[in-house]
């Protein structure tokens, strides 16, 4: 189901998950608190013991959807360290992001970590693994995340929360939209880092990744929205921004992307050309993806997804917002 144009920049303030940390008293959490519960949870992970985590009264996990009893699933076959790490922390709320890599079963494998955090113990745990080897080994030869996640925006040019939240947000609404004549707010050094390849902009923005095929044409962000290559996303559905970071300018969502098939297959570009694309049965993608924002415009953008069952949930929202082209966040008052 299509949204408004309308809708593109309309943010819904619904609490996700089981509410947030920032709430509950306590010593609060800071930026190399989040970051070493991160750190902790990684060591206790490989160590098979999570009984070395500070855990919440009550906390809840789950792996790909999926609520499990913490030390089930992953825990079971984690076999080592990845060599990849792009990670945030959203002192506001008590959230931590981590996506990178670990080995499991002794193979490369793509993990995310979201932690929500009361006080300084840990009451929320959402990961994703994603079992794709050769992005996973993509990404441990990149090594080391771009330089712009981790520098600071000038204070007087931070945008609120609201407003990082909406300008992420239409970026799926133009990709769910796409018809190539949208507005786009993409920076022209926006390149996009998704399973460990560059598929959109320039490699050379990306130290360490691989090149582009001989045989594809290399567009940047901004070319592959107008040219409405996108037809065949019939939804992105349950976008959660789970974490924002205003001194770094950085929106961190989970969301689906819906391909419906069908006559959803075929389209016409913004040059008249009629193609079919697209995968031939139903299909959902279930992502996690950094956007970072400056003076209103995207510039890079990393990601990694998998495919899932269609129209499958996060196991955090409700059924009508996992449904739903409506973007929801935690509500905190924009500073």
């Amino acid at each position: 189901m299509r949204v408004t144009i309308a809708a593109w920049i309309a943010v819904s303030l619904l609490a996700i998950g089981n509410g947030h940390a920032a709430a509950q008293g306590g010593p609060s959490c800071d930026r190399t608190c989040l970051t070493g519960l991160l750190d902790r949870y990684v060591e206790a992970l490989v160590a098979r013991q999570p009984s070395r985590l500070p855990l919440a009264s009550s906390v809840t996990f789950t792996e790909n959807g999926q609520r499990l009893e913490l030390g089930d699933g992953l825990w079971h076959t984690v076999t080592g360290k990845g060599g990849y790490r792009l990670d945030m922390a959203d002192v506001e709320t008590g959230q931590a992001i981590l996506m990178g890599t670990i080995r499991e079963a002794d193979t490369a494998t793509i993990f995310v970590l979201r932690l929500g955090v009361t006080g300084q113990r840990i009451a929320e745990i959402e990961t994703l693994v994603i079992r794709n080897k050769d992005a996973a080994e993509s990404l441990d030869k990149i090594a080391t995340p771009r330089r712009a996640w981790y520098t600071a925006v000038p204070e007087a040019e931070r945008h609120s929360r609201a407003d990082l939240v909406r300008i992420a947000n239409m970026y799926f609404s133009g990709i769910e939209l796409n018809d190539g004549k949208g507005v786009y707010p993409l920076h022209e050094s926006c390149a996009r880092l998704e399973n460990g390849s560059v598929t959109a902009g320039d490699p050379a923005l990306v130290p360490g990744a691989p090149p582009t095929a001989p045989n594809r044409t290399r567009t940047s962000c901004l070319q592959q929205f107008q040219s409405g290559v996108f037809f065949y996303v019939t939804r992105i559905r349950d976008r959660r921004f789970v974490a924002i970071d205003r001194e770094r300018g950085i929106a961190f969502a989970f969301a689906f992307f819906d391909n419906a098939s069908g006559d959803a297959r075929h389209g016409t570009l913004r040059d008249g050309r009629t193609v079919s694309s697209g995968p031939s049965i139903p299909w959902t993608w279930q992502i996690a993806e950094f956007f970072k924002i400056e003076k209103g415009l995207i510039g890079p953008v990393e990601s990694v997804l998998h495919q899932v069952p269609y129209g499958m949930g996060s196991g955090w929202s409700t059924w009508e917002d996992a449904m739903s082209s409506r973007p929801h966040w935690e509500a905190v008052a924009s500073k």
